[in-house]
């Protein structure tokens, strides 16, 4: 092993100019990322000048380097590793490319996983991203000047960032055509006056940086047993232990355990979080669980779906279709920073190439502990990496699937401050993201189901209301929020006559057999009124037609006799709730109750009751549902609750006395309504003049 002199060729210059400006890139990366050390990357920028005027000066000098026999390099190699294994301090043996030929055992101890995971990797893969573009800097003018460096680092530990200072040498090795550089790590000194550990914060890094205080009081503490442990050095010489102290066996067999149960609590909150709805709402699951995943088990969590018309030659996508990524959620830290970056971030949906879109076209979960690179999750719209954006050095990604499609991909990333993801942070989150698909998969169905039972019964109500010659009609249908069954209200304004009719219906149950009832009793009523003047008359007919069906209806029936000075009402009713009249001056009064449901008995005889409505007097016909609805404490919105809002809008327009009504009913049920509820409008307007 030996030094030579600086020495270039020509072609070599080309390359070195092609690097240079890689690394320049990446300083300005880092001088823009949030707490950057800026005096180390413009130290690293001084460097990189020194080496752009050195290569200028030795364009065209003959290398000139020594090779020595066979044997003497194989001689030479063997020595060098039984003293590189042997060093006590932490080594990496890095090539011109600093891609870690080899580590010894203290190395690989350092960043608490195994030599040959480290070797073939970038050495700055294991070094967080406020410091990486730096060390390479210092690393390119190593190689180039053969002048030694020291350089603060903060290495990625397994369990949680180390912080160093690293001493860079290069040499030459018998056999080898380009130089390599040693890299020996040792223990950061932190100044005299750096805040101690005591109170869960590290002393500042000799590059003036802290470790992150541990945010949420155990965020992924609980993934790292010993997170809120101060930071790791340099190992040392392990002390002999003292008596009724904890062996080391037993301690690492408990963080373990701890660790298992850990996930274990994950998996059951999840479970819980995804299934506490009566009604499976996509959109709250995917929030819940990108909550739990950035609360738990990461510092980032994305989370990308198809749209739910999924075509069957390809996941997520139409028929010959490409599949489409769409992001749904991005949940990060709550700092001001961050809240403003996930905003950002949700705008960006996955490009083909990025590691969610492969993880979902593959259907092949994927762990990145130490990333190489920073575009795994593509750029933002300003150019910058994403991963540098949000400071992710480790990610894992896992597609969401119900066994039969691929659904999208949830992706976590983290900075590295309790370690690198690991295979079992894989395997949870490929468990989490079955569930979540299950849980996607049956709200898709459900809503597929109600879009269903919504065209159904818009076919059993009119499409528009008739106008109707002096006055006004209007309706309101609500469908209830529990269930996807279409229900059993029906209204419809029709001609009776030389006058008109209005009914209002109510079916016993939903489903499918409900609306076929709904659909019989809404035509006979319609037909009937062509035969028959009365209203008693018309329900007499449905009722015969309903005896055969499994299901009774309630409903009321008002025959309008439209004169020049008045509008008379004859109404019927077969145990519906009874109209109400809303008179001009504001006086409020029910009509009578009376009859049986529909479809009980042959010997069916109608409620009856006749009304003179003047101009500016309204009908009010309705549901049941608007009397039962009920709020948190199971209390009934009743007659007197709908009187009142009536009441507040008598000077209104039908339209608006039936939206006080509604606003009224909502408000009162908080938007829970368990029965469908139906309401229609008849007001007597004055005389136009011709």
């Amino acid at each position: 092993m030996h030094d030579q002199p600086d020495q270039l060729e020509p072609e070599s210059l080309v390359r070195e100019i092609s690097d240079l400006e890689g690394r320049i890139g990446e300083l300005r990366q880092a001088a823009g990322m949030p707490e950057a050390d800026l005096r180390a990357t413009l130290d690293a920028a001084l460097v990189e000048l020194e080496l752009a005027v050195t290569a200028l000066r030795t364009v065209g000098v003959d290398q000139g380097a020594e090779q020595g026999g066979s044997n003497a390099a194989e001689n030479e190699r063997r020595v060098l590793r039984t003293v590189f294994q042997d060093a006590p301090v932490p080594l990496f043996l890095l090539d011109r490319n600093t891609s870690v030929r080899r580590v010894n055992r203290q190395a690989a101890e350092l960043l608490g996983t195994s030599s040959g995971y480290v070797s073939g990797k970038q050495f700055t893969a294991f070094c967080d991203l406020a410091t990486r573009a730096a060390v390479r800097s210092q690393l390119a003018a190593v190689v180039r000047t053969g002048r030694r460096r020291r350089v603060p680092v903060r290495f990625l530990g397994r369990e949680r960032p180390v912080d160093a200072v690293i001493t860079l040498a290069r040499v030459w090795i018998r056999g080898e055509p380009d130089p390599m550089v040693v890299v020996a790590a040792g223990a950061a000194r932190p100044p005299a006056d750096a805040p101690g550990t005591g109170d869960g914060t590290a002393a500042a890094t000799p590059a003036g940086r802290g470790v992150p205080a541990k945010r949420d009081g155990g965020k992924r503490a609980a993934r790292r047993p010993e997170a809120g442990a101060d930071a790791p050095r340099v190992p040392e010489p392990a002390a002999p232990p003292q008596a009724g102290a904890p062996q080391p066996q037993a301690r690492i067999d408990d963080e373990a355990v701890a660790t298992i149960v850990h996930r274990m609590d994950v998996l059951a909150t999840a479970s819980e979080l995804l299934l506490d709805e009566p009604v499976f709402n996509e959109t709250v699951a995917v929030r819940r669980c990108a909550r739990l995943l950035a609360a738990e088990l990461a510092d980032w969590a994305f989370i990308d779906l198809t749209g739910p018309n999924t075509g069957p030659s390809g996941p997520g996508g139409a028929p010959g279709s490409a599949p489409v990524l769409h992001r749904q959620v991005v949940m990060g830290p709550d700092d001001e920073y961050s809240v403003e970056a996930a905003r950002t971030l949700q705008e960006l949906h996955p490009a083909a190439g990025t590691l969610p879109h492969d993880v979902f076209v593959t259907r092949q979960s994927a762990l990145r502990p130490h990333l190489d690179g920073l575009d795994e999750l593509g750029k933002a719209a300003d150019g910058v990496p994403i991963c540098a954006k949000i400071g992710a050095t480790s990610l894992l990604s896992v597609p969401v699937e119900d066994g039969d499609r691929c659904l999208g991909a949830i992706t976590l990333a983290s900075g590295g401050e309790y370690g690198p993801f690991d295979l079992m942070d894989l395997g949870v989150v490929q468990r989490l993201g079955r569930y979540l698909a299950l849980v996607i998969r049956a709200a898709r169905l459900y809503r597929r189901s109600a879009e269903v039972a919504d065209s159904l019964q818009a076919s059993l109500l009119p499409r528009a209301l008739p106008a109707i010659p002096g006055a006004t009609v209007a309706a309101r249908y609500l469908t209830a929020t529990h269930g996807a069954d279409v229900g059993g209200d029906f209204y419809d304004v029709f001609r009776v006559g030389d006058g008109w009719g209005l009914v209002l219906g109510d079916v016993c149950g939903k489903g499918e057999d409900a609306a076929a009832v709904t659909a019989t009793a809404r035509h006979c009523m319609r037909l009937g009124a062509r035969w028959k003047s009365t209203p008693g008359d018309v329900l007499g007919i449905a009722n015969e037609a309903l005896l055969d069906e499994d299901r009774f209806v309630t409903a009321i029936m008002a025959g309008l006799e439209i004169t020049a000075e008045r509008v008379t009402v004859s109404l019927g009713t077969a145990g519906h709730p009874p109209a109400i009249v809303v008179r001009a001056d504001g006086v409020i009064r029910s009509a009578s109750r009376g009859g049986v449901p529909l479809g009980l008995f042959e010997d069916f005889e109608a409620g009856s009751d006749t009304i003179d409505l003047r101009v500016g007097d309204t009908l009010i016909l309705h549901s049941d549902g608007v009397l039962e609805a009920c709020d948190h404490a199971r209390q009934e919105f009743g007659q007197e609750r709908l009187l009142e809002a009536l009441a507040g809008q008598a000077g209104g327009t039908p339209e608006e006395m039936l939206g006080a009504v509604e606003q009224a009913l909502l408000e009162f049920c908080d938007g829970d309504l368990r029965d469908d509820v139906s309401m229609v409008a008849f007001r007597v307007e004055p005389p136009t003049l011709d």
